[in-house]
């Protein structure tokens, strides 16, 4: 892989760690560079507009925004640079991280935010290496025998219930 080839896992607070752990540990998986930070869009504008009108010069690809209750940051960020921003809705709030995934789907015409389930930080990884993987062949190499690997799990399982089952 492209030694500049990496994701920005951004995240709006630090107590979506937790959550967002996952999702290094997918990077991690896969041998994708990537750096984290803590910004909010509403706390430090500036900085999360400086940070992603920068980010393709910094070697970023992909950019991963993990919000919740309000989580403008994927949005915000998307409007800043035309990197790939994909939103990680988290459940932080009363609404069970509804308000979260509606505020990043709901993106207007012309600034797309890619947007995984409520917690999804494990799919928002994939989905990042998935668009490296386009142009990164061992990338996709990997990417593909996992999905064999994951292939293989359910067709196990599968055997077991009918054994358990006496089928």
């Amino acid at each position: 892989m492209d030694i500049q080839a990496k994701v920005a896992v951004i995240m709006g607070s630090k107590s979506d760690f937790d959550t967002v752990k996952p999702c290094f540990d997918t990077l991690l998986k896969f041998g994708v560079r990537f750096e984290a930070r803590v910004m909010s869009a509403h706390r430090t504008p500036d900085l999360v507009c400086e940070y992603a009108k920068s980010a393709e010069k910094s070697g970023i690809k992909v950019i991963i925004a993990a919000a919740g209750k309000a989580a403008h940051l994927g949005g915000f960020i998307a409007a800043h640079t035309t990197l790939p921003v994909i939103g990680l809705p988290i459940k932080s709030s009363t609404l069970d991280g509804l308000d979260s995934l509606l505020s990043i789907v709901q993106m207007p015409s012309g600034i797309p935010v890619a947007t995984v389930a409520i917690d999804g930080s494990a799919n928002a990884a994939l989905l990042a290496c998935e668009i490296l993987a386009l142009l990164d062949p061992e990338l996709a190499d990997k990417l593909k025998a996992e999905r064999v690997k994951m292939h293989k799990g359910v067709v196990e399982k599968d055997n077991e219930l009918q054994r358990d089952l006496g089928l």
